[in-house]
């Protein structure tokens, strides 16, 4: 294989264009920013479509955001939902009382699968379980026993619940995660059992699983319980309507209707006879159940299915089966029975849901049942306490009571209570009215509420649990008379002798006291807090409750300036002991103030000490074993602070300040490379402001900015990051006419090169940094272009420093990025041997006025450039002889472009070797076809400018068009 001849035969010789006139392009005043975001006016016609209307309606204007503009601030689009605003405790862990994060005007309804999950989370036990049923095995043979009953009711009998000792399996000492287990499989047992087309088996596992609810022997664990039956009852309803419904439906594609599915407003009178024969049967069924619970559950379950056969029968049948409720002897089975019978019927949005106040009624009715002797004796057995035992009431009650209040004028309010009011015991009641009824009601009564509080008997139903429903009433809906109520109610939790039922409360009001009363009332009740919690260190135990205090406090605070000159906020901070909550509070307050969307800090230095002390706090936390994304979190959070303390004119306090946070974030790069771009701003708005005509006393501040970010960039980790601020601080450096610290810079960036890891981790994968390191020493070439020479170093010796660098770099051997590099130093060094430069710095007089052209600063850049293609031609030789052929021709056609456009041709052999150039390129048709005519046009389009040139590039274009 041929390749171009040695030097000897060939001269480089940079081509020296002739100064070009420049011409002013025409301009005119623009009046918005071009990359601003678009603003779209979209003018509605009226009348048909594709088709031009009398008139339009009034623009409505369309923002677009900017995909690449909308993470200029810096946020993180990952971590905004780390804590959704729409979230909240919907169920308190301590006390299971309903906070509504409403307005209230709000039309607000909890979900029961909102309430189902933190039923399932809050009652739980550690007590062994037990079950019995006949189904808890799969594929048990049951052997049914005879009957003494002959009638179409005992068949029913025999199918339905044959209770006998024989066909029945009890399981006991199941954990409560084995009970769960079991309960799942009973549900898929009902299901499987009814895609089989075994009804009656479906049937009796929805009875069994009824019968389970009358079993109160782990007393703690029935409110659970209850959910994970019903949820079986459910499923049981669900099917038994669907297969009705797709009877009818079929029975109506037989006659050959023209609908052949039932609408979902359908009436009786559309139903076939055959379905509501079906539908009939299985009410059949249910009234064959001899128990109560059992009966009213699976009726209930079903109860929807009445729609098959009279609209009527709802409301007639809710009666009656909160009637049957009465029959109930416990009132923790009968007040669930109830709550299962309203959330069923609250589903049929047809009914009148006056069956929701009888049974609230009937509840209260048999409320003293809860404190009787039969009830106590039960729990003393247990061993749970009157408080616990209250508590299991609570999502039931709670369940019906909101219903009844759902949509409901505030005058039933004054009617429940005047019943609740006569009822001994009331504090279970009033806490069930303010949770469930809205809170502007509630806030508008709030000195009578406080009164009915203060009055009523809370046995077994602390006192501060009712004030602490008062206050997530009062914290979303405005109430009169807010000290009067702050000044009552605070005259009980102050006395509380528990922490945590003082931090309880605490917790809840912070919301009402920071948003109704001024800087001096929340000092006075951060005061209190500390009086509180400081005596034992009591405060270690409710770190996440006074997390949250402080979160209100600083979402809501109006100013950071009033809120940091409170002398009780930072000893409340300093409670915070652990590194992790100690965190977690510095971050929620830098999240509060950056929320505020501020651009400017204020200098009063308060501020700034407290924030600086709170970012500390983050900083310190930072260890070899935090993980990166906690670091990037934290060094974001502190980032953002450095950029936006802000001492306006007084650029000598700002470097300080600047310094100042050096010494105190040594552990967090990006905080490190955060603070070396805000001291190049810095030195940048000095000289814009003294317009590039520095001053002593601003060329000394300005050097003193270099040298800051000379001495700060190396205590960054990372290679890459030194390497893009090394070279940004040179740039600064050279716009404010420091030409030894922008030397500095770059010399310090090519003493970095040969320490830059061959590789780099990309999205997970390991990567070759020769890319990069590529893309660099290119920017880095555009700089030194423009970079004066020093008189004591010589001509080039950054170039040559450069050049040294990357000869004893590791490449990699099957690369060519050194190659490509040095086709991008003959690109630089082309343009660096030109009269005058394409671009150039203020103020900065670049090699091209220091040398003017001097022949042997050109014979300087000659002699590099030919040592630069030796070794080009060399590697070359090496591609070939590795049969590496298309990377051999791509590398001759690029040397071949620099030679034709950046040499003189004129040069002894210089057109010959160009030629040889073209001719291995395209040996064995490796080079494009078209991407060789174009370059061939082109090189015709462009005439040389030196006449003496001409015959020679004349001959090398008829060689190149042969």
């Amino acid at each position: 294989m041929s390749t171009p001849r040695s030097q000897s035969l060939w001269e480089w010789a940079c081509r020296i264009a002739p100064p070009v006139t420049k011409k002013k392009l025409p301009s005119e005043e623009v009046h918005d920013h071009p990359l601003k975001p678009m603003t779209i006016t979209v003018s509605e016609t009226r009348g048909a479509s594709k088709r031009l209307g009398t008139g339009t309606s009034t623009p409505t204007p369309s923002l677009v955001m900017d995909p690449l503009g909308a993470a200029l601030d810096g946020s993180d689009p990952l971590s905004q939902f780390a804590k959704d605003p729409l979230t909240s405790d919907a169920w308190d862990a301590t006390d299971s009382q309903t906070t509504k994060v409403a307005s209230s005007t709000d039309e607000y309804m909890e979900p029961w699968h909102t309430r189902r999950a933190v039923i399932l989370n809050k009652f739980t036990t550690s007590e062994k379980l037990s079950m019995v049923s006949s189904f808890l095995s799969a594929g048990e043979k049951v052997v049914r026993a005879q009957s003494s009953v002959s009638s179409i009711v005992r068949t029913r009998l025999e199918q339905l619940d044959d209770y006998d000792d024989g066909t029945m399996r009890e399981l006991a000492n199941l954990t409560q995660q084995e009970y769960i287990i079991r309960i799942e499989q009973l549900n898929k047992q009902l299901v499987h059992n009814w895609e089989k087309d075994s009804r009656v088996n479906a049937l009796r596992i929805a009875i069994q699983c009824s019968a389970l609810l009358e079993d109160t022997s782990v007393i703690q664990f029935y409110p659970s319980k209850f959910v994970l039956i019903t949820d079986i009852l459910d499923s049981f309803g669900k099917l038994v309507y669907d297969r009705i419904k797709a009877k009818a439906e079929s029975k109506i594609m037989s006659g050959r209707r023209a609908s052949t599915t039932l609408p979902d407003n359908f009436t009786p009178d559309m139903i076939p006879e055959e379905a509501k024969e079906i539908c009939s049967n299985w009410f059949y069924k249910c009234s064959s159940i001899r128990e109560l619970v059992r009966r009213l559950y699976v009726e209930a379950s079903i109860l929807k299915t009445y729609s098959f056969l009279t609209k009527a029968e709802f409301s007639q049948a809710l009666t009656r089966l909160t009637k049957m409720v009465r029959g109930i002897g416990d009132p923790l089975v009968a007040v669930y029975a109830r709550c299962y019978l309203c959330r069923v019927g609250m589903s049929v949005s047809t009914i009148n849901r006056q069956f929701l106040k009888e049974n609230f009624y009937d509840f209260l009715a048999t409320y003293h049942q809860l404190f009787s002797g039969p009830v106590r004796s039960v729990l003393n057995t247990q061993k749970v306490d009157m408080c616990t035992y209250l508590h299991l009431y609570t999502p039931a009650l709670e369940w019906i009571v909101q219903g009844l209040a759902h949509n409901a004028p505030e005058s039933l309010l004054v009617e429940i209570l005047s019943r609740c009011y006569h009822k001994g015991n009331s504090a279970l009641l009033l806490n069930t009215v303010m949770t469930s009824f809205r809170p502007s009601y509630v806030s508008s009564r709030a000195l009578y509420f406080i009164e009915l509080i203060s009055a009523c008997n809370t046995e077994g139903y602390p006192q501060y649990l009712l004030f602490k429903s008062l206050g997530n009433c009062l914290s979303v809906a405005e109430t009169e008379s807010p000290l009067q109520v702050l000044n009552e109610v605070w005259k009980v939790i102050s006395k509380l002798e528990q922490p945590a039922q003082y931090i309880a409360c605490a917790e809840v009001w912070a919301h009402f006291i920071v948003t109704h009363f001024s800087n001096h009332e929340i000092n006075i009740f951060l005061g209190d807090i500390i009086l509180h919690m400081t005596p034992n260190r009591v405060y270690e135990q409710f770190y996440p409750q006074l997390l949250n205090i402080v979160d209100k406090v600083v979402t809501n605070c109006a100013d950071f300036e009033s809120l940091f000159s409170m002398d009780k906020f930072l000893p409340l901070i300093d409670m915070f002991h652990g590194e992790t909550i100690k965190v977690n509070v510095c971050k929620s307050i830098m999240a509060a103030y950056m929320s505020r969307g501020s651009k400017e800090l204020s200098n009063d230095p308060i501020v700034i000490d407290a924030l600086m002390f709170v970012c500390r706090g983050m900083h310190d936390s930072v260890s070899v074993l935090t993980v990166e994304d906690e670091k990037r979190q934290i060094g974001l959070l502190i980032s953002q602070l450095v950029r936006q303390v802000n001492f306006g004119q007084d650029l000598e306090q700002q470097l300080s300040y600047f310094v100042e946070a050096r010494a105190a974030f040594t552990n967090l790069d990006s905080v490190h490379s955060t603070l070396v771009q805000c001291v190049n701003k810095l030195s940048v708005n000095t000289g814009r402001i003294v317009r590039g005509h520095h001053t002593r006393k601003t060329a000394s501040f300005v050097r003193a900015c270099a040298a800051y970010c000379y001495i700060t960039i190396p205590s960054i980790f990372s290679e890459y990051t030194r390497l893009q601020l090394y070279l940004l601080s040179a740039e600064v450096a050279l716009m404010n006419q420091c030409l030894g610290q922008a030397d500095a810079c770059l010399k310090a960036a090519l003493s970095l090169v040969p320490e830059l890891p061959t590789s780099i981790e990309v999205d997970g994968k390991m990567r070759s940094s020769e890319p990069y390191l590529t893309s660099y020493i290119s920017h880095f070439l555009s700089l030194l272009l423009i970079v004066p020479d020093s008189p004591q170093l010589g001509v080039l010796y950054l170039l040559r420093g450069l050049l040294n660098v990357l000869k004893h770099y590791t490449w990699d051997q099957n690369s060519s990025a050194r190659i490509r590099i040095y086709l991008y130093v003959i690109d630089m060094l082309s343009t660096a041997a030109q009269e005058t430069y394409p671009y150039s710095i203020r103020k900065v007089d670049s090699n091209d006025v220091l040398y003017g052209s001097d022949p042997k600063f050109i014979a300087e850049i000659n002699s590099v450039c030919s040592g630069l293609i030796e070794e080009i031609l060399t590697h070359l030789k090496f591609l070939g002889s590795s049969e590496q052929l298309h990377k051999q021709a791509a590398l001759a056609f690029d040397l071949f472009i620099r030679i034709v456009i950046r040499g003189d041709l004129t040069s002894p052999g210089l057109a010959t070797l160009a030629l040889n150039l073209w001719n291995l390129a395209n040996k064995n048709r490796l080079l494009d076809s078209k991407l060789a005519g174009r370059t061939v046009e082109y090189l015709k389009r462009r005439s040389p400018t030196q006449g003496v040139q001409q015959n020679v590039y004349n001959e090398l274009l008829n060689k190149l068009g042969s």
